[in-house]
């Protein structure tokens, strides 16, 4: 049970990641960091939930990854074809902004 907690806190957690990998040129040095960045609080995760590191977490856990990743991706791609306003790299303030034009 704790595994799927932790495979949903993740994939929440990497969405904003996603989004920002979204906007950045493939393999560049934001690309890099909006991949790794989120490394160490997943590891955190880990330790704080007791986890630990068996063989039959990895597969859980890196599918969340790359979920989030992936959602992300797709938000962004959503959200500047449906607003049709230059999407930053920052989720929050792409929904502020987008909001406030709608208003």
């Amino acid at each position: 049970m704790k595994i799927l907690l932790v495979a949903i806190l993740i994939v929440l957690l990497n969405i904003p990641f996603g989004y920002w990998r979204a906007n950045v040129r493939k393999f560049s040095f934001q690309w890099v960091l909006a991949v790794h960045v989120p490394v160490p609080f997943v590891i955190a995760l880990r330790f704080l939930f007791d986890i630990g590191f068996a063989l039959y977490t990895y597969p859980v856990l890196v599918g969340a990854f790359f979920t989030g990743q992936l959602l992300g991706k797709l938000i962004y791609d959503k959200f500047s074809k449906r607003f049709e306003l230059s999407a930053t790299s920052c989720l929050v303030m792409d929904f502020y902004r987008a909001f406030k034009m709608e208003k």
